[in-house]
């Protein structure tokens, strides 16, 4: 398999670590519905990337249960309405294909959510209602955070979020997603976000990060050391009732950190954030070995 190459000119677009999304909480906020999709600069490099991810290792990247063919569909007709009225200068309808940024897109050559993933920078996943849980019914995730599609693909979502701390069966957070998604309107988009430190800041990123919690401390630089920035929105779809994810990842250099004009300010709230894990979520983050380092490094960056 091709190596998967790092994100090109990042920009760090999103700073949750500044404060505004907490760690190890649910941290849904309304989205306006416009701002669903955001594509930029890197859209080429993304989609580049999931071609040959997809060509290489497709049972790697893409899964869907037998009956799922109608939320798919679904998803990508909400996505081929909305990318070219959003994005004229990015996006356009051409003989049965889509035109994205700079590739050619075929909108019937493929299962309806590979066609959808090959659109967008965002991994895509499809969580369906049956034996009264939510489960993980269709996925073409290219770019995950330390976890495998073959882990979750088909499992409840009380099951894909067992090895989180404070999300197990039975705790009040998994009690709470689970209300939300039978709750959510069609009407009503959301997103969260997620953040890791990781030392490759390549997309394609299935190997586990998660650590025991005496891990022995881990020397970091700021040029090898990058923050992943994982911003999710979800909808429920009105003619299936399919809730839609959409997942986006940055893979921000920690030296990118140094060049914003707010970065004593955010070096300071990240380790706020650093030092409020407990071991458990440190650990499950991967955090142990690094956090003393990231820590210092960022006092640093905050002068």
């Amino acid at each position: 398999m091709v190596k998967p190459q790092k994100v090109p000119n990042s920009h760090m677009k999103h700073t949750p670590y500044d404060g505004s999304s907490k760690p190890f909480t649910i941290g849904l906020t309304q989205l306006e519905p416009e701002r669903w999709i955001e594509p930029d600069e890197a859209l080429d490099f993304y989609l580049g990337e999931k071609a040959r991810l997809l060509a290489a290792s497709r049972e790697t990247v893409f899964a869907a249960e037998s009956g799922t063919e109608a939320a798919q569909r679904e998803l990508l007709d909400f996505l081929t309405d909305y990318l070219p009225r959003r994005y004229p200068q990015v996006y356009r309808r051409e003989n049965g294909a889509m035109i994205a940024g700079g590739r050619r897109v075929a909108l019937d050559d493929d299962a309806p959510l590979v066609v959808a993933g090959s659109l967008i920078q965002d991994d895509l996943a499809v969580m369906e209602r049956k034996a009264e849980e939510w489960h993980l019914t269709a996925a073409y995730v290219a770019f995950p955070s330390s976890w495998s599609l073959a882990e979750k693909f088909g499992r409840s979502i009380d099951e894909i979020h067992a090895p989180v701390p404070g999300f197990e069966r039975g705790s009040r957070n998994a009690d709470l997603i689970a209300r939300m998604f039978d709750n959510l309107s069609p009407a009503r988009f959301v997103e969260r976000f997620n953040w890791a430190v990781n030392v490759d800041g390549a997309l394609h990123l299935p190997k586990s990060k998660a650590e025991g919690i005496g891990a022995e401390p881990a020397q970091l630089t700021e040029d090898g050391t990058f923050i992943r920035i994982e911003r999710q929105t979800l909808r429920k779809l009105p003619r299936t009732g399919a809730i839609a994810f959409t997942i986006r990842i940055y893979s921000d250099p920690l030296a990118a950190l140094k060049n914003r004009p707010d970065a004593a300010a955010l070096a300071r709230s990240f380790v706020g954030q650093l030092n409020e894990l407990t071991l458990p979520q440190a650990a499950y983050k991967g955090l142990v070995s690094k956090r003393e380092a990231l820590i210092s490094a960022l006092l640093s960056i905050a002068g």
